[in-house]
Parts: C-alpha cells; structure tokens; sequence
C-alpha cells in the first residue's frame, strides 16, 4: 500500500508540476525548451522551434531569460526545482529527526532511495534525463546548478545516513557506495532501453516496475547493511 501511495504521490506531483505550463508563459517555454535542449543538446536547440512549441514569438525568450544561455540555465534550475520540490519533504524528517541507529538509518536512505526510483520510473522523468545525461557528459555552468540545488543535497544527504547505517566504513568508502546503490537506481531511467531488453518485454510496466524497485531495495539494505 505505501508503495502505490507513494508511486501515486509522485506521479500527482508531476501533473503538478505541468498544470501550470498551459498559463504560465515562462514555464511554458522551460518546458518547450527542455524537450530541445534535452534531444539536440544547447548547440543544436533551436530557439525558433522553441518559441513555436511554446505558442509565442522568438522575442519572449529574450525577454523573461535574456538570451538562449539564460535560458538553458533556466531549464537546469526548472529540474533542481521540481525534483528536489519531490525530496524536501524527507529530507527535511531526516534533518529534524536524524537517525540514531543503523536501521533508523537503512530505513530512511530506502526511502530516499524508492522516492528515486520511482521517479525515474515516472513518464515525468524522460525529458529531465535527456537534459542531466547530456551535463554529465559535457558539464557546463548548467551542472553547477543541478548538483548545487539537487544533487549534492541528495547525495550529502545520503553519504550521512551512510555513517549511521555502516559506522565501520570510513568516509572515503562510503562516497563511492553511495555513488553506487544511486547508479543502481539511475539505470532505470538513463539505462531504460537496456532495462527493457533486459527484462523481456516490450516496456516498463507497471509489474516490471514494482519487481525492479523491489530487487533495488534489497541489494540496497544488503550494501547498507554490516557484514
């Protein structure tokens, strides 16, 4: 039952999130700009079909970003924003009430760790991904922004609950398990296709989706786990 609370959550706050964009102008145009910037990279976006996508002329772009640069910069705040409007809320529990013993820990890293997941399972997630896969690839001043308002947080967040969780391992261990357990959840969404090939059939269903959280889960709580 908390799972398909919290999948329905999620999926709620997606709607959320897009409702606006059919009065919001600005958002409108993130929105457009995103799904450009996300296939052909900032290079071979096009301001042009962007203004067109969104219903508005080419000067609008200039006028709420600046220029296309503003506005790139704008989609990565757009992202950090959305996401991390998804994580606040457990992160700001865990602040308020950090664990004191390694299951308290496991629990809430799970959490955090399920919440990504099933985002990332989430039809919400597609278009961000293109656009944070291709800032890993090729960082620009758009990544700063990503990490500094939703990743490092996340990231932080969990490397803490790490300590608790495996209070054997010295911090310079727990940096890349947690680099780890993450990039186990990552593929769901950056590795899709291959996710799809993997699991035999013809798309993430709902069921696939649910077994992939699931194994996730558990490999997770092993790795956190003391041995």
């Amino acid at each position: 039952m908390r799972k398909k609370a919290l999948a329905t959550d999620i999926e709620a706050a997606s709607v959320d999130t897009e409702s606006p964009a059919r009065s919001d102008l600005p958002l409108q145009i993130i929105e457009a700009a995103l799904e450009q910037f996300g296939r052909f990279g900032f290079d071979g976006a096009s301001t042009r079909e962007i203004a067109r996508a969104s219903g508005t002329a080419m000067s609008s772009i200039t006028y709420h970003f600046g220029s296309k640069e503003g506005l790139y910069l704008a989609c990565a705040d757009h992202i950090a924003s959305v996401v991390g409007s998804i994580y606040a809320p457990l992160i700001a529990i865990i602040e308020k009430q950090p664990p004191q013993t390694p299951a308290q820990a496991r629990t809430q890293m799970l959490a955090l760790l399920e919440t990504l997941a099933r985002f990332l399972l989430s039809s919400r997630s597609a278009t961000f991904a293109q656009f944070v896969a291709r800032e890993q690839q090729h960082p620009t001043e758009a990544f700063a922004r990503l990490y500094d308002g939703l990743i490092g947080p996340l990231v932080e967040t969990a490397i803490l609950l790490s300590a608790v969780a495996r209070p054997s391992l010295a911090e310079a261990e727990r940096r890349p398990l947690i680099l780890h357990i993450m990039g186990m959840a990552l593929i769901l969404r950056l590795g899709r296709a291959c996710v799809v090939r993997t699991m035999q059939v013809p798309d993430l269903d709902s069921a696939t989706g649910e077994a992939l959280v699931a194994s996730l889960l558990k490999s997770a709580e092993t790795l956190l786990t003391e041995e």
